[in-house]
């Protein structure tokens, strides 16, 4: 039933050859690609306006949309600089890459840490945001912000678990419609004040007149700064689509390039239009309700528009958490399949997506949000930094990439590529700063310590595969005809027809078997010591005392000791019966001893761990296999004195 349900979710599994249908072009690229930076409009202009607005008053409304128009300038030098990147890089040319192969290996591990950073914010941040719509339409809520907050992310997994092209799909329609109901609020808004019929009503009272003492020229430059590395959230996730070349139908490089066309337009309209109309209409920062919802009440009343765009905002902004999504796990992918993170990263799920950086990523943001409490000031401070640092090393690594290959027009594309690291160097030093002591120490903190992990997992695969390598050339000198002695123990609890199996079946393999019981209390064998006796059998039974009523140790001193009859550098293989069950809570209901007793033999040197399944319908057939008898029955047909079969391994 729970497989079924899987099923019904995620859907059937799909073959290595249905790869190639799991592409998307232009239309549903955008959606799933570039719905971070579109959706940005939602929080970015409120994180301004929380800066300016309490220190300068009235003065923010000035100052506010010159700092969106630059942002929107830094957009598309990034537009164009990613552009460049995808015609080089058609394969994914994400900045772990670049800088991998342009900068060096060390330059990548930053890279590669720091977008895994952003991309976790980025779920985080979305989805915080669009809780905050949520709450904006239906205050009641509020308090339950974080609990919706992880409902939304576990619907964003099972959305991607089901593949790209589903995901693409189900994502796609929300973002346009998010674009055009914020278009629709930024026209009417414009023909609204051009024509008058603008009357200042707001859901909330302005803000009261502030009376400022006067400021030096440093600080408030130190003011505006802050303020734009507050809005630079809004260039968040431009990355993704160089990631995500190969995922483009083709021609992929043309189809990501016009990606990014309409991701710059599509941000600027949205972005700057907001931007504008949160000046004209004065909107004022408020925990309770966003500046988005303020502008559509002002433009239409509470009526069902201002619903519609509540809606539409909360949707978008879960949907910006699928950029993440999308580019998380195929960025752990690469560095995988470079031996820097775990390989699981590097495997397809059953819809041929990586299902595994899918969880992880999952993981990691729904603790920001039960940490940070859902709240998207709280969690904006740590935003940006990773992305920023990421921009740059990307953009270096093509301005040394130009400078290398040269080729036609090289001069032209080191100047796009070389400016783009400029104004990101100078962003992300501003954004560091400003906001070193609000959160974003954290993310300083946390990428060199992501990047010791890395080269730490990096030097265990080297140290495995060092260690399992086989030279070429010494493959032909490897001798087959090495003899062991072998000596089977098989632990058990009781004498049973599960134990009597596997005794059976290590006769077949060695003649040196023998039959291992820990008795915990004095006399508690007495009943198997009976009971062996009448077995007849040539398989010795040893016995051990255990105070202590440990298994294993008792097991491992009686293997090292002088009395077992192995000699040093014979193979010892400890044979555990182990029955099926045939409902997976049954489980539940029995010791599982050998389980316990296989994980800690695991770790000493010449024990062979072996696994007997025993099926229990063999138990009820009267005999199994050559005639070996099932146990006696009672009236009620039930096995006397079989003890419990899984615990055989005591």
């Amino acid at each position: 039933m729970f497989r079924q349900l899987l099923r019904w979710l995620l859907g059937e599994k799909l073959a290595n050859t249905q790869l190639g249908d799991e592409k998307y072009n232009v239309l549903w690229g955008l959606p799933i690609l570039a719905s971070d930076a579109i959706s940005s409009v939602a929080y970015a202009v409120d994180e301004m306006l929380y800066i300016l607005a309490p220190a300068i008053g009235a003065a923010s409304y000035l100052w506010m949309p010159r700092i969106a128009g630059i942002i929107v300038l830094l957009l598309f030098i990034l537009v164009f600089s990613y552009r460049q990147t995808v015609a080089a890089y058609p394969n994914g040319g994400g900045a772990y890459i670049v800088a991998s192969e342009n900068l060096g290996r060390n330059y990548g591990l930053i890279a590669g840490a720091s977008l895994a950073v952003d991309y976790t914010l980025t779920v985080a941040v979305s989805i915080a945001a669009g809780t905050a719509a949520i709450t904006s339409a239906f205050p009641g809520l509020y308090p339950d912000r974080v609990v919706i907050s992880l409902a939304i992310v576990a619907l964003m997994v099972i959305g991607n678990l089901r593949g790209v092209r589903e995901s693409s799909r189900v994502f796609s329609l929300p973002t346009y419609v998010f674009i055009a109901a914020i278009m629709a609020l930024v026209i009417a808004g414009m023909i609204k004040f051009a024509t008058g019929h603008f009357t200042g009503q707001t859901l909330i009272p302005n803000l009261p007149p502030v009376s400022l003492t006067p400021l030096d020229q440093a600080a408030f430059v130190f003011l505006i700064l802050r303020a734009f590395s507050s809005g630079c959230a809004a260039v968040t996730g431009v990355e993704a689509v160089s990631n995500a070349v190969p995922n483009f139908e083709r021609p992929s490089i043309k189809h990501a390039q016009a990606t990014y066309a309409l991701l710059g337009l599509s941000v600027f309209a949205t972005f700057f239009g907001v931007a504008w109309l949160a000046r004209v209409y004065q909107a004022v920062p408020n925990p309770y309700i966003t500046v988005t919802a303020q502008l559509a009440f002002d433009v239409f009343g509470k009526g069902w528009i201002f619903y519609v765009i509540q809606a539409t905002t909360a949707v978008i902004l879960a949907m910006a958490a699928n950029t993440a999504f999308a580019g998380f796990p195929i960025l752990l992918s690469v560095i995988a399949q470079d031996r820097y993170v775990p390989r699981q990263l590097a495997l397809r799920g059953h819809r041929l997506n990586f299902s595994n950086g899918i969880l992880v990523l999952a993981v990691l943001a729904s603790v920001l949000i039960v940490i940070f409490r859902g709240d998207t000031h709280l969690l904006i401070p740590l935003y940006a930094v990773g992305v920023f640092t990421s921009f740059t090393l990307s953009q270096s690594g093509m301005l040394v990439h130009w400078l290398r290959l040269r080729g036609e027009h090289w001069h032209y594309k080191a100047f796009i590529n070389g400016l783009g690291a400029a104004v990101t160097l100078v962003a992300v030093l501003i954004i560091a700063v400003t906001k070193f002591m609000m959160g974003a120490w954290i993310v300083v903190l946390l990428i060199p310590l992501i990047i010791l992990g890395m080269l730490g997992i990096h030097r265990h695969y080297q140290s495995v595969a060092c260690r399992l390598n086989i030279p070429n050339e010494e493959l032909s000198r490897i001798n087959f005809e090495v003899k062991y002695s072998h000596h089977v123990i098989v632990p058990i609890d009781s004498l049973n027809a599960m134990v009597v199996s596997a005794l059976r079946y290590a006769k077949s393999i060695s003649a040196n078997v023998e039959a291992f019981h820990v008795e915990t209390f004095i006399g508690e064998a007495d009943k198997l010591r009976h009971k062996w006796a009448r077995l007849g059998t040539d398989v010795p039974l040893i016995i051990k005392h255990s105070p202590y009523r440990e298994v294993v140790r008792p097991l491992i001193e009686y293997i090292e000791s002088e009395e077992h009859a192995s000699r040093p550098g014979d193979m010892i293989t400890v044979l555990l019966p182990q029955f099926i069950v045939t409902k997976w809570w049954d489980l539940a209901l029995h010791n599982n001893t050998s389980i316990f007793v296989a994980n800690a033999l695991f770790h000493e040197k010449n024990i062979v761990v072996s696994v007997l399944p025993f099926s229990l319908d063999d138990m009820g057939s009267g005999n199994d296999q050559e005639g070996m008898p099932a146990g006696s029955k009672d009236a009620a047909g039930s096995v006397r004195d079989a003890g419990d079969p899984n615990d055989s391994p005591a």
